[in-house]
This record gives C-alpha cells, structure tokens and sequence, in this order.
C-alpha cells in the first residue's frame, strides 16, 4: 500500500557572529509572517526583542509568543528533544528556525539536523548573516568565518546602508567567492522577503477561506507606503534583491536530464521548491522536490486520485538568468515513449536523494 502524504517542516538555522543582525532579522520574519506559524530555537533569550515578551535566563523553558509562534531556550544537546516537542501536530508550527549563538559553529547544527532521525522534520538551509560595516574586522578576529561561508546556504550581507556602493560591491564580491554557490542577499535592519526561507502562508488552516487580520495584517495598514517596521522600506521592495522563477510542465521529467541540471545549479539559485512528474519512472508518485543551497532531497508522494499530472517547480535565487533557467528545465522533457525497464533505471540517480523512511513501528506514537 502507497503510505499516506505527510508533511515535513523545514528547519532553518540562522547563524552569524555577534552584532551581525541575526535577532533583528529574527524579529522581521516573526513581524512579516503572513500567518506562517514559527517555532523558534535560540541559545539565549536575552537579546531577543519581542513585544511583551520578558523570558532573558529561562533555558529550556517554551513559551508562546502569543500568535500562533513558539519560542524554546535550549542547549545544543537538547535540541532533539525541542525538535520532537515542536513537530508535534498539536504545536501547529509550519517552519523551525534556530538561531545559532554569536560564537557557534553552524556546521555543527546542520550535521545534527541532517542526521536526525526525526521523521517531521526536513533541513530548510544555513543562512549566515554578515555585518557589511564590519566584516574585515570580524573577519580578522575570527578567521573561522570563511568556513562558516563555505556551508552556507544563503548569506545575508546586512547592514548594507552603513558602507558606500563601491564598498558593499567589493564586499559581495569578496563574500560570493567565499560562499559559492551560495546566493547573496543584501539587507538593511536584517529585511528579507520571508519568501526566501519559507512560504507564508495565506490560509494558515487550509481550508480556511476568510481569516481574522492577524497583527501583522495590522500593522501593515497602519505603516502603508512606510512599510510594516516603519522604517520605509515597502515590502515590495523587499523582492529587489532577488529573482523567482516558475515553470510548469505536462510532459514528464526525463530523470538523468534533471539530475544533470540540478547537478549544475548555477550560482546564486539558492532555493528550488515543488513537484515533479517522472512519468514512467515512477507511475505512482510525484516527487516533493526541497533544494536549498547545496542540499537536495526528493520525497515520492502518491498522486491523488484525478489529479492532473504536472511538474510545478519554482526557482528563486540572486543574479540568475531567470530565460537561461527555463530553457534548461524544458530541455529536461522526457522523450515521448520511453520503455518503462530503462526509465526505472534512469529514476536511480533520484532515488539517491529519497530518504529512507523509518520503519513505522519504530516511529513513536503522537501524543
């Protein structure tokens, strides 16, 4: 029997040295959710600025931010038992973001996630946050920096507004070689389009069609034209800095095609979200595709019922060439009347990226 669709939340971690912006930009996404629940794991409550929120010391505890959103104060070697607590259908999250402290290693967060055996969850990318004002400086005091940018996923190069535009250009430069292929993302006061993380949701309870304005919802009416922080920064403007792509297809993937473009990604694409119709390959299933960064994985869902057959991908990165990117996607079409021996065969190099599911006896039962 095909086991039911189940859904996964990423878990993004958020890291960058001390007085880079990571709390600041924490605070932006919770601010800019869109209905989006957020679970949040941090290493210490205290530089956390969240309205009405006064939890500075109180390690391992959770507390409800009051909109949907979860915060937890743990230590790294708790973060399993925070990730079980969070996952849990009754906390109702739709993305985890860990802010990892000023003077961890973020590496070592993501080799946690990507070997965690919880079944709920899947890894959403490592961004790291620069101070554009002070990166030679902290790059000097802290030369381990340029091992940080060579794991990322995304970087966040903020503070953009303190260095001139000779200035921030060297310095993005400078960073996408230290980070390649990771997509470099400019930002003043840590904004960000949440897009680039995770997707907000609309309707937040699905089948939801009318929902009550959230905070958020507020404060963007009462900011207007100034933006939701009331700094004069539009949203809309938010989207400036980077490029989104959508492609839809109703003839099948052929499989070594798109793993030969996924394997030659171009720099900058930093996310790739969506479905993917292998045909032949695999009559019963469409794939969940999740790629961030450098990570990719594929997880097989059965198709409903009557449900139109279709690839649906969307693309979103920084300096992409968004014409490049499609031509390359519709060149990925399978060709029409493959033998169903050898486009099972092609499916290896996907199935290479499906990760293995958890005996369900192994599993422990929801409470």
């Amino acid at each position: 029997m095909t086991p039911p669709r189940t859904q996964q939340i990423p878990v993004v971690v958020l890291a960058g040295f001390l007085g880079s912006g990571k709390t600041t930009l924490l605070n932006h996404l919770l601010h800019n959710r869109a209905g989006t629940r957020i679970g949040v794991i941090v290493n210490d409550f205290g530089s956390i600025e969240i309205d009405a929120m006064t939890v500075a010391g109180q390690v391992g505890s959770t507390v409800s931010l009051g909109n949907g959103c979860l915060c937890c104060a743990v230590d790294a070697s708790e973060l399993d038992t925070f990730l079980e607590t969070l996952t849990r259908p009754s906390a109702r999250l739709d993305v985890i973001v860990i802010e990892a402290s000023g003077l961890a290693e973020p590496q070592e967060l993501v080799r946690m996630l990507l070997a965690s055996e919880n079944p709920h969850i899947r890894y959403g990318g490592l961004v790291e946050v620069i101070d554009a004002a002070e990166f030679d400086g902290v790059r000097e005091r802290h030369p381990e920096l340029d091992r940080h940018l060579a794991v990322a996923d995304l970087v966040v190069l903020n503070k953009t507004d303190r260095v001139g535009e000779a200035e921030r250009e060297r310095l993005r430069t400078v960073v996408a070689e230290l980070s390649r292929p990771a997509a470099v993302i400019p930002a003043v006061h840590g904004r960000i389009d949440p897009e680039l993380l995770f997707d907000p949701a609309l309707r937040p309870d699905g089948e939801e069609k009318i929902r009550q304005l959230t905070f958020e919802d507020l404060l963007r009416e009462e900011a207007g034209e100034e933006g939701c922080d009331g700094h004069g920064d539009h949203d809309g403007h938010l989207h400036a800095a980077y490029e989104s792509v959508d492609f839809t297809s109703d003839v099948p993937l052929d499989p070594r095609r798109f793993i030969a473009f996924l394997d030659s990604r171009p720099e900058g694409l930093y996310r790739i979200k969506g479905f993917v119709d292998f045909g032949a390959g695999d009559r019963d299933n469409r794939y969940a595709l999740h790629a961030v960064g450098r990570f990719l994985r594929f997880v097989p869902q059965p198709w409903a019922r009557d449900e139109q057959r279709l690839t649906q991908l969307v693309l979103i990165g920084s300096g992409i060439d968004a014409e490049a990117l499609r031509e390359g996607l519709a060149a990925c079409r399978a060709e029409p009347g493959p033998d169903a021996p050898d486009a099972e065969r092609a499916m290896w190099g996907v199935l290479r990226y499906v990760q293995q599911e958890p005996d369900p006896e192994d599993v422990p039962a929801e409470v």
